[in-house]
């Protein structure tokens, strides 16, 4: 095999395998060393592909409010805990630990083990793995 056409094979293997790691982004924009607790009202859910979305509304102690954008796993992922497209509707009051932005804009990364309606009760409840 000739130089050149190494380096041709070795180049569309890089470009063929390099756009999905460019395409998808780091989770070291969020703070895992500081978790944070919020409450507030679902406005959206998004269970959608690559990565899931909360759009929360979250009151402050001046009684203003803030939509919270919270990134989580993918639709498979969480499925396989038991979440779906109906597990959260708008107008859920949930409270979560999130691990926030390091920008300190109102976003972050939520897990389901982590997110439970206001009750208490958990989003998605005793998902067996079938033993």
């Amino acid at each position: 095999m000739s130089p050149q056409f190494a380096a041709f094979v070795l180049g569309g293997v890089i470009m063929a395998t390099g756009g999905p790691a460019w395409a998808h982004h780091s989770f070291a924009v969020f703070d895992t060393q500081h978790p944070l607790e919020l409450q507030g009202t679902v406005q959206e859910f998004k269970f959608t592909s690559p990565h899931t979305f909360i759009l929360l509304e979250v009151k402050g102690g001046d009684g203003s409010s803030m939509i919270w954008k919270l990134e989580g796993a993918s639709p498979s992922i969480l499925a396989r805990d038991g979440w779906s497209s109906q597990s959260l509707k708008t107008g859920d009051e949930i409270k979560l630990t999130i691990d926030p932005l390091r920008s300190g804009a109102p976003g972050g990364a939520w897990i389901g083990q982590r997110t439970n309606f206001r009750s208490g009760r958990p989003v998605v409840c005793c998902v067996s793995d079938g033993f």
